[in-house]
């Protein structure tokens, strides 16, 4: 916490950290977890543990994966480049932000493992069906749609610092970057000679405009919408912002064919439940005819435990390795993802499971 704070300004800080209104949800997302308590399997053999696992049939190295977090940048100049090199490495899935800082096609071309992408979808049709077709022709497995975020969330935090969601190169933006000379530095310069990154006030005002673009597009996501999407994608589709059981089977006979129960990280509309909470009724509801994965509050490696156990495919991290690009860059994303590997297999072994398929209901109670 102290170096990621450290080096970036409080501002900045504050956005990746902040929540929506009075971040009621944004602390109950992690107190929900805290609430869950181990039942350890006696007498396992777990001498060895597997933590592999498939997503739509695609093999990953553990059930964890990285969540869509719009303007890398702000963390660190590398931002997404350096994120899904990171994600390759680990062998699992990175879901690509429509606000990305760098093109979807320039993410793609230093990928190693599969990419999701969130596409920001326009008022205009003929618009949103280009992006599809580039998403696709890139490589992007699959589509991950936000349906949470009709409009632009109240986050106090931004109010407080004077602060504008997408980031504007402005003068008060440069002053606040004073207390924070690296962050400065690397925002409006870049790696300079890194592999695959631009460098230079150009790449940020690119990355800014692109955000832009995103929020000017926020709008409602409507059924109409998944069935137009359903047409026009031809490979797997994800719905993220999933709250309540009772339009699950809607989705199911949408053609839908994963959900992520998410509450955006207590990021937009405050006082929803907790996901971890939701989770249960929600696999439940959906019965096996999609896979369900899970957002918010993901901490550590034993909260993937117990969301797995709970019935969750797998699960997302975004202010971790956000604050883990801020910290170290590439090298940061990588040491916790790391962290995170080494305490799910630490869990498995101390709770009597050797694969992931042993991670059942009955390891954890309330």
């Amino acid at each position: 916490m102290r170096l990621r704070a450290r080096r970036l300004p409080k501002a900045i800080f504050d956005v990746i950290d902040g929540g929506a209104s009075d971040e009621i949800t944004l602390r109950a997302n992690r107190s929900a977890f805290q609430s869950l308590w181990f039942r350890p399997r006696a007498l396992a053999d777990v001498s060895t543990r597997d933590l592999s696992t498939t997503v739509f049939g695609e093999p990953i190295a553990m059930p964890l994966m990285l969540a869509p977090c719009g303007f890398a940048r702000m963390a660190r100049s590398e931002a997404e480049l350096a994120i899904a090199r990171a994600a390759g490495r680990a062998d699992t899935i990175f879901a690509v932000s429509g606000s990305a800082s760098y093109p979807l096609e320039e993410i793609a071309a230093v990928a190693t493992a599969p990419l999701w992408y969130q596409p920001p979808l326009s008022k205009d049709g003929r618009v949103s069906e280009a992006l599809l077709e580039r998403a696709a022709t890139a490589g992007y497995r699959v589509l991950c749609v936000l349906i949470d975020t009709a409009v632009n969330p109240k986050r106090e935090r931004d109010y407080r610092n004077h602060l504008s969601i997408p980031l504007e190169v402005s003068p008060r933006l440069l002053l606040t970057g004073l207390t924070n000379p690296m962050w400065t530095k690397d925002f409006l310069v870049g790696k300079v000679g890194h592999r695959g990154v631009a460098p230079g006030l150009g790449r940020a005002r690119m990355a800014y405009w692109n955000f832009a673009r995103t929020v000017q597009n926020m709008r409602p996501i409507t059924f109409k919408d998944v069935a137009w999407i359903r047409d026009h994608w031809k490979g797997k589709l994800v719905l993220k912002g999933v709250t309540r059981s009772d339009e699950c089977g809607q989705m199911v006979d949408a053609g839908v064919d994963g959900i992520v129960v998410s509450n955006h990280g207590g990021r937009n509309l405050d006082c929803i439940r907790p996901t971890i909470e939701i989770l249960p009724e929600v696999v439940e509801a959906v019965a096996g005819r999609m896979e369900v994965f899970l957002d918010g509050g993901i901490r550590r490696g034993s909260d993937v435990v117990k969301a797995l156990a709970l019935g969750a495919r797998a699960c997302f991290i975004g202010r971790p390795y956000m604050f883990g690009l801020a910290a170290g860059g590439e090298a940061g994303v990588d040491r916790i993802l790391e962290i995170f590997r080494n305490e799910i297999d630490h869990t498995m072994a101390l709770t009597g499971c050797r694969t992931i398929a042993d991670i059942t209901a009955d390891i954890v109670t309330t």
